[in-house]
């Protein structure tokens, strides 16, 4: 029984692969220079493991909603949600939209140009002429079992 188990998770951690493997990218869609300024400034924050300005990216009362975490409000708590994060990430944008002071980033990131892992929505607001994050929701592109780690990129 055991070994039937073990077959049959091995096939079926191969056909996820698989799957992941052959299932085309979306294409990437070019922002206006004020909404492309946010995916850069999001990803040179988070190489650089700066909470501070990864926080800075937000409105004042904004949200956190990762991937199998509770939501974190607020500058203050996104600055300590975000304090023991970053590493590699890149952003590409999938879809987007703007209408007055609201707006929205579809998208997904990975550690390199390559390869997705992940995807998320950003939603916008302008605020005194500047695009910040209102909330950044983002999730895995593959199954785990293993609970997630604490705040993932966007």
């Amino acid at each position: 029984m055991r070994r039937m188990l073990a077959l049959f998770f091995v096939l079926s951690t191969f056909s996820a692969a698989a799957q992941d493997a052959t299932t085309p990218r979306l294409p990437s869609v070019s922002l206006p220079p004020s909404l492309e300024r946010v995916l850069r400034d999001y990803e040179i924050a988070w190489r650089a493991r700066d909470a501070a300005a990864l926080a800075d990216l937000f409105a004042e009362d904004g949200f956190v909603m990762g991937s199998g975490q509770p939501p974190v409000r607020g500058r203050e708590a996104i600055r300590e949600a975000y304090a023991e994060s970053g590493g590699p990430l890149v952003l590409r944008a999938l879809a987007y939209s703007t209408e007055g002071k609201v707006g929205y980033i579809i998208g997904a990131f990975g550690r390199d140009a390559s390869t997705d892992i992940g995807k998320f929505v950003l939603a916008l607001k302008k605020v005194r002429g500047r695009w910040l994050i209102a909330a950044d929701m983002d999730n895995s592109s593959t199954s785990s079992r293993k609970p997630p780690t604490a705040a993932t990129p966007p």
